[in-house]
């Protein structure tokens, strides 16, 4: 299986290998040096992965807006159906659910995208450096233009005196043992500071008091215990590589939230009070099929017309009214007079006399 995953790896390890060499040749050509050049390299390689993955970032983005705008219509089809456990129920339970996520664009598992595209990135230099003593050894095939005398210069750099190979586990000096908890450790608030902010100022406030919430709470504080049980597995340029991904993520989703927050979320209404400060106006994230309530949440077109309107009332049209001469208007309103009261005498309109304002 190992061996199976390492083939399916193969041309995105290889591509690994040559973003690393690339950028341990920008810096050894701006003067930096030794096992700094390595770790920059790492950095590098992460910042690529990152730029590449914007696209599917912004996707996914817009993926998570959609979700929360169409939660209400989500949680009135679950009340219809609830406690009704027959299979006609479930399939058309499913199907309703569907046909609202083809309504309104929305896939759930674009939200998932890039965290799911990055993963093979992580695996791919989790392979190149955790076969690094071996390639430097000749028991394993160069990877790419890492060749034995290139690993072995990888196996001699170090940060702070711990190689870029060596794990918490695997190793028994002082200085690993060190830079792997400082990693783990800052992995671990880089993290948690990200998610918090998630959950504090990105989250509609309808989102905020529910079980669910607890539940990502409770998970939030038990991240650092993840990060340690899998870290002091894991070699230091992977951790490296970890955390920068973790800092661009922090980053990235300050800039998110500040410039395209949460409907109905604390953020939201930071930002309508910026732009009313400066005296700009933004316009709500929308979806098409839905409208936005003003809490923040989404109805059905259509789906609170009945009881917004009095008996007998006309809809509102929400068709934007193209402006009017006063010369075109008075022509309207002269042809809509004349409607009115041939259909008030029971019959039709008058046709205009060739000639009259109404017929030019």
């Amino acid at each position: 299986m190992g061996d199976f995953f390492n083939t399916l790896l193969s041309p995105l390890t290889i591509g690994v290998a040559w973003v690393m060499l690339g950028w341990h040749k920008v810096w050894t050509t701006i003067g930096v040096g030794g096992g700094w050049a390595w770790a920059l390299s790492i950095v590098g390689l992460t910042v690529v992965v990152r730029i590449v993955l914007i696209p599917l970032f912004v996707k996914q983005i817009h993926a998570s807006r959609r979700m929360q705008l169409i939660q209400p219509e989500m949680q009135k089809i679950q009340a219809k159906y609830k406690g009704k456990t027959d299979p006609e129920s479930r399939q058309a339970m499913t199907q309703e659910t569907m046909d609202l996520y083809k309504k309104t664009g929305t896939n759930p598992l674009s939200s998932c995208l890039p965290i799911l595209l990055q993963s093979p990135f992580f695996f791919a230099l989790f392979t190149v450096l955790n076969h690094l003593k071996a390639i430097a050894e000749g028991t394993w095939g160069a990877i790419g233009p890492i060749d034995a005398s290139v690993a072995q210069q990888i196996e001699k750099s170090d940060i702070f005196g711990a190689p870029f190979s060596s794990t918490f586990m695997g190793s028994t000096d002082t200085p690993t043992k060190i830079v792997t908890v400082v990693l783990i450790v800052l992995m671990s608030l880089s993290t948690f500071t990200t998610q918090r902010q998630l959950m504090r100022k990105n989250l509609p406030d309808s989102a905020l008091d529910n079980p669910y919430m607890k539940q990502q709470t409770v998970i939030l504080y038990l991240m650092p215990i993840f990060f340690a049980l899998s870290g002091i597995n894991f070699p230091i340029g992977v951790l490296l590589y970890w955390l920068t991904t973790n800092v661009w993520s922090m980053g990235q989703q300050f800039y998110v939230i500040r410039r395209m927050p949460a409907p109905g979320s604390a953020a939201e209404r930071a930002l309508h009070e910026r732009q009313a400060r400066k005296g700009k106006t933004v316009t709500p994230f929308s979806v098409k099929g839905l409208e936005r309530d003003s809490s923040g949440g989404a109805a059905a077109d259509g789906a609170g017309a009945g009881s917004s309107a009095g008996a007998g009332e006309p809809p509102v049209s929400r068709q934007r009214q193209q402006p009017k001469s006063a010369k075109r208007a008075k022509r309207s309103g002269a042809a809509g007079a004349a409607g009115a009261a041939g259909a008030a005498g029971g019959g039709a309109a008058p046709k205009p006399e060739p000639g009259s304002p109404q017929d030019q």
